[in-house]
């Protein structure tokens, strides 16, 4: 978790995602979870308010569990290492 920050391109490399890429939007340390954009989207519930007057469904994303994503860089350098050997 130490390594990964806000902004990082990463790559999930397990579960039902695997494969995609997207920046780290916000860590939730005391629960070990990312948000990545774009990836596990979900849908909410939203109320009407001034902000959404007509509520209804909103798509966003969930989070995923950090052990399931990597940064893009050392993703590119292991599997560049693979294909040498």
């Amino acid at each position: 978790m130490k390594s990964l920050k806000r902004g990082d391109e990463v790559v999930v490399i397990a579960g039902s995602h695997k494969g995609k890429r997207g920046k780290v939007l916000e860590l939730l340390s005391k629960k070990n979870r990312v948000v990545v954009e774009g990836v596990a989207m979900v849908k909410k519930c939203v109320r009407k308010s001034e902000k959404n007057p007509e509520g209804g469904m909103e798509t966003r994303e969930g989070s995923i569990h950090y052990s399931n994503v990597m940064r893009a860089e050392t993703f590119e350098a292991r599997k560049a290492r693979k294909a040498k050997s």
